[in-house]
């Protein structure tokens, strides 16, 4: 090896000064309790909107639904995963959302082939969810609860899903806040299992949650940085949805885009502004997943083209 001179020593390290400085914060903090629930993710760059799509935006046309046949599957609309990867790559999304519903089997052969399809047409999964309920009071039911989703928490990293979003749940059997207490445990639990196998877990506003004065004070007690919010724009029950929207954004891992948003009333329902939401995603700083899920009363297969197109030309401006 040839001798280092002195001026070959300057220049590497002034080569090594602007690595450094160049690093971004997260990389450098990457674990801290300052990049999660105990505060906001930190992400560096310019904000970036990918758009993908939930299959439940299809849910009459999957045979299965959530381990069942399902009866209300109209005659002639039968579909699976595998074509509904494909629709996605058909219509320009950058990835795809594979909601657990829909499953034919979990078995790793089934996971391991979905993974194949998805990969050959280009679609990376953004994610998938689950049908959980945390809100159960301690015992059988809602131990059977948290070893589900650790059991799709290992299923997800299978199938190659970076993202569950997961739910609190319901209960008639407890009060309200002690309910929220056992919520916040079974995330704990459960977060602290998908850290190990590195997968994110996304609380949605949901069930019991309908504002962000409700979930970020959940998501912040579990203080874990594989926990955050699954936010969507179409379940908050609050005067002004799209200030609750926005509050969430920086403890976001992601985003799900609802055709229609409350009213205000707590009952009532509009038309959702996606312009306007991708701009609160844009200020906030947001990078990642806007999956469309799509629940109105139009033809999926009419209103779901259409809505992609208008999210991904917003996207791109």
């Amino acid at each position: 090896m040839n001798n280092l001179t002195r001026r070959d020593f300057v220049k590497l390290s002034a080569a090594a000064g602007l690595t450094a400085a160049a690093t971004p914060a997260w990389s450098i903090a990457a674990g801290s309790k300052a990049t999660a629930g105990g505060g906001a993710f930190r992400r560096s760059g310019k904000p970036r909107l990918l758009l993908s799509l939930a299959a439940y935006s299809f849910r009459e046309t999957f045979p299965m639904m959530r381990g069942k046949p399902n009866t209300k599957m109209p005659a002639g609309k039968r579909s699976d995963l595998f074509k509904f990867v494909d629709f996605c790559a058909a219509n320009g999304c950058d990835g795809t959302e594979l909601t657990s519903y829909f499953f034919d089997e979990e078995s790793d052969a089934y996971l391991l082939k979905l993974r194949r399809h998805c990969y050959l047409a280009g679609m990376p999964i953004s994610g998938t969810a689950i049908g959980n309920n945390f809100s159960h009071p301690k015992g059988p039911k809602r131990d059977a609860e948290i070893e589900y989703t650790k059991k799709w928490i290992d299923h997800a990293a299978l199938l190659g899903a970076p993202h569950i979003r997961v739910f609190a749940g319901t209960t008639k059997e407890l009060d309200r806040k002690e309910a929220d207490k056992l919520v916040i445990t079974a995330l704990e639990e459960c977060g602290a299992y998908a850290a190990k196998r590195g997968i994110f877990l996304g609380l949605e506003n949901h069930d019991s949650i309908g504002s962000a004065d409700t979930l970020l004070p959940m998501v912040k007690a579990v203080n874990n940085p594989w926990v955050g919010v699954n936010l969507d724009s179409g379940n908050f029950k609050t005067q002004d949805p799209y200030k609750d929207f926005a509050e969430c954004v920086p403890f976001t891992l992601n985003v799900q885009f609802k055709s229609e948003i409350s009213d205000g009333s707590g009952t009532g329902r509009k038309p959702a502004d996606f312009k306007r939401l991708a701009k609160i995603l844009r200020d906030g700083g947001y990078q990642g997943w806007v999956a469309l899920e799509y629940e109105g009363k139009e033809d999926s297969v009419v209103a779901v083209p259409r809505l992609l197109r208008e999210m991904k030309e917003i996207f791109a401006g």
